[in-house]
């Protein structure tokens, strides 16, 4: 079933436009809203490395300073799981709105009301209140991408997307504030962050040309009472879809090394036994991102190809099965070597991030309740950044590091094996290649696809 041919909801949506054209896996339409979302998530990001140095430096205790992340977590965890359905219901242009007022709002709070008097009841109110805004314009853009890219093309149009998330979160929010920090402070850094966010709220709202998928605007979606339907349809389609519910369990798993090996690696690798000072460790740890973008836009365009289940269940769950074990035992067997440890690195990043088509998995298993879907794909996301460091910090008590790193690659070898018994019929088209011939251009013309003997869907195995 191609994405244009599905409402934006289920009773009465309004028709969606024609899928925009596509160049290199991005819908071109959308084009100015992934850079919004780098924009946007560089702001919400350059906290992120020097927070808690900073909130101890001003006389807080560093477990005060993790029970603000922690509960940064928390509101984040469940507003990923309604931005998507809140979306479909609607739309997701409102959706990004209301999350780029929401974050500066609360950011203006954070920093006036509890930092700037060192008041940390409410730091802790409105950062918490803030974790629900970045999900709100992130997840509602990303719903944005499932209803516009035709269904044979979204892990490319979504590896687009965790792209430009990786450079805004994971790399300028990384590198910035160490010019920014030595040359106006810590504070007149974390107000800055404002102008990063507005200006990528501002870019999506008037920049992007495409129509929004249309809100649910029947007289039946007008009524509270299905709005509420709808929006906790993400929990009733865990229960009644048993392929969501598996995706799910491996939607956790796919991302607990990426967030509990910052538990227990810095540790490890700046010990006498992994043999690195805290500099190496840190370069070390931003080539693992450094790579990402790249890696992110090749695994979406592969997984197109090859089969979005096949990727993440070779490359994504028993390929960071090995290279969780390597990210360890590597470093372990030659300490201080810069050479293995980038290798292992490099490793981590390339099989991490071909679960790029998970975020497509999930619209194709309810292509009926796309929204709600995606909720539960973001959901994962968000059990994810919970899962990760509570079993790395329970597990390291009792098993050490090596514990963490052998249960973790377990458990992706565990993915591994639910994988096989997801059912997903994973929508084939026309590659860019097949169309380099006027013969084939003109059969896509004609509405065949001749790239495959069968014009129906195809399974992804």
């Amino acid at each position: 079933m191609n994405a244009m041919n599905n409402s934006a909801g289920n009773g009465g949506a309004s028709m969606n436009p024609p899928a925009s054209p596509i160049i290199w896996g991005m819908p071109v339409a959308l084009f100015w809203g992934y850079v919004a979302v780098a924009l946007y998530m560089t702001g919400d990001g350059i906290e992120v490395a020097f927070l808690s140095k900073y909130v101890t430096g001003i006389g807080f205790s560093a477990r005060q300073a993790g029970l603000l992340f922690t509960v940064y977590g928390a509101t984040a965890a469940v507003a990923s799981w309604l931005s998507g359905v809140l979306a479909e219901v609607y739309g997701p242009r409102r959706i990004m709105a209301i999350g780029t007022l929401w974050w500066v709002v609360c950011h203006v709070a954070f920093l006036s009301g509890g930092v700037m008097r060192h008041d940390f009841v409410l730091m802790l109110v409105f950062y918490g209140l803030r974790g629900f805004a970045y999900p709100l314009f992130f997840y509602a853009f990303f719903f944005w991408i499932v209803q516009r890219t035709p269904d044979h093309r979204l892990a490319s149009a979504i590896g687009w997307v965790w792209s430009m998330f990786t450079i805004g979160y994971g790399i300028i929010a990384s590198f910035l504030p160490s010019f920014t920090i030595p040359a106006i402070g810590f504070l007149p850094t974390l107000w800055m962050s404002l102008a990063w966010v507005g200006c990528g709220g501002l870019l999506a709202f008037l920049a992007i040309r495409d129509d929004a998928p249309a809100a649910i605007d029947s007289h039946e979606g007008r009524s509270l009472r299905h709005q509420l339907t709808e929006i906790s349809r993400g929990l009733t389609l865990i229960v009644h879809n048993r392929d969501i519910a598996l995706a799910l369990v491996t939607r956790i798993i796919c991302n607990l090394s990426l967030f509990g090996f910052p538990v227990v690696m810095p540790l490890f690798y700046t010990s006498a036994e992994g043999g690195f000072t805290m500099p190496q460790w840190l370069r070390i740890y931003g080539i693992f991102f450094l790579v990402q973008p790249f890696t992110n836009v090749m695994w979406g365009i592969v997984g197109d190809r090859i089969g979005w289940l096949r990727q993440m269940r070779w490359v994504g769950f028993v390929g960071c099965g090995i290279a969780t074990l390597a990210f360890y035992y590597l470093p372990h067997a030659a300490p201080g070597n810069m050479v293995v440890a980038i290798f292992a690195a490099l490793l981590f990043a390339l099989t991490i991030t071909s679960f790029v088509p998970m975020g497509a998995i999930f619209p194709m298993l309810a292509p009926e309740h796309k929204g709600a879907a995606v909720s539960v794909q973001n959901l994962g996301g968000g059990l994810a950044n919970f899962a990760g460091p509570a079993l790395a910090t329970v597990l390291v008590a009792g098993y050490g590091t090596q514990g963490v790193v052998v249960t973790f690659a377990s458990l992706y070898f565990l993915g591994a094996v639910l994988t096989c018994f997801i059912r997903l019929v994973q929508p084939r088209g026309v590659h860019a290649m097949d169309v380099a011939s006027s013969a084939k251009a003109q059969a896509v013309r004609d509405g065949l696809d001749i790239s495959h003997s069968d014009p129906s869907p195809t399974p992804a195995e």
